[in-house]
């Protein structure tokens, strides 16, 4: 009987700059932004935008924020990531090969690709990690591994992950790190998720359903099943549901915009806002989009949301921590890899 080879194994995430330098950050921007699934403009207008404008006056502020976020160990996605990758290649044992790789930046998935086919593994599972499905995430990982792929003579044998925003004990992990904070203690809980521009969902909606309801996301169906903001209102109830919660307990928000467009909504500063005139004083506030802490969390919900909420009259806005390098991720992660191998 044929012995089979390894088991390869892709935990991908988006990316972060090597170090908080300007000239670091220009670069990260300029890769990620320029990825037409990221800005789905024309390539003249992306070109346009983000060489001509967003790269080179964003870096110089967002190299800011980078050293606000910075570790000695170095940027904290990437440190968790790589102690995430160790310890699920500890929990799966000789039988996989397990590489961690950023969508944009350094390690690229395609170095770690390289180094699976040259270790001749039978099957590559690519798991990236973002629980829930966007076009400018998971799927422009799955592009790039199969663009990879492609230029293989012997394509390998691909397992390509989509989602798992309703993976019951991700969503727990989740929960336990809530209940560190006497959930029912605070005045409201905001569920804030990373934002998308409402033409993208409507761009990958196949059964003619985004936008024609109100709410149409609230409830998740095999027409909206890889619908983002759907996902996102999924991974909310059944948190939401461990917590204890009532729908008026909590509210499900959409950060980190950028440009003119329309994005997904409510809006989390405008939900700040409407908090605040409701007379509450303190928020406790989940970001289940993200499996490690980042920009996004670190620095634009516990800085600048923080900022603007004590300006608003609040008094305490509390961060839940994100599953980082969490044993029980560690594990859950391992076991889903298992699963799908």
């Amino acid at each position: 009987m044929l012995k089979k080879g390894k088991i390869g194994v892709l935990l991908v995430n988006l990316g972060t700059p090597d170090d908080p330098s300007r000239g670091a950050v220009y670069r990260y921007l300029k890769e990620f932004l320029l990825d037409k699934r990221v800005i789905d403009t024309s390539w003249l207008t992306r070109n346009l935008l983000v060489r001509g404008i967003i790269a080179p006056f964003r870096s110089g502020e967002s190299g800011k924020l980078y050293q606000k976020l910075w570790t000695e160990e170095g940027s904290p996605l990437k440190v968790n990531g790589i102690k995430l990758t160790d310890g699920v290649r500890e929990k799966l044992g000789d039988e996989y090969i397990v590489e961690l790789a950023m969508r944009y930046q350094s390690p690229s998935i395609e170095s770690a690709f390289n180094k699976l086919i040259e270790a001749s593994v039978s099957k590559i599972i690519v798991f990236p990690l973002f629980p829930h499905y966007a076009s400018a995430s998971t799927g422009s990982v799955h592009e790039e591994v199969m663009r990879l792929a492609s230029k293989q003579l012997v394509i390998p044998d691909l397992k390509l992950i989509n989602s798992y925003h309703d993976d019951d004990a991700m969503c727990e992990i989740f929960a336990e790190n809530a209940r560190i904070h006497d959930v029912k203690s605070w005045d409201h809980i905001l569920f804030s998720y990373h934002g998308l521009p409402v033409r993208q969902l409507v761009k990958g909606d196949n059964c003619n359903h985004c936008q024609k309801a109100e709410n149409c996301c609230h409830t998740i169906s095999y027409k909206n099943q890889y619908c983002y903001s759907a996902q996102c209102f999924d991974t909310t109830k059944v948190i939401a549901k461990k917590l204890g919660l009532k729908e008026s307990d909590y509210t499900v928000c959409f950060q980190s915009r950028l440009g003119r467009a329309e994005w997904v909504k409510p809006y989390t500063s405008d939900v700040l806002k409407e908090r605040a005139d409701a007379g509450d004083k303190s928020l406790l506030v989940l970001c289940p989009a993200f499996v490690s802490d980042c920009l996004e969390t670190t620095i634009e919900v516990m800085d600048e949301y923080l900022e603007e909420f004590e300006e608003m009259g609040g008094e305490r806005l509390q961060l839940v921590e994100s599953l980082n390098a969490n044993p029980k991720w560690i594990n859950r992660v391992a076991e889903m890899v298992a699963e799908h191998a």
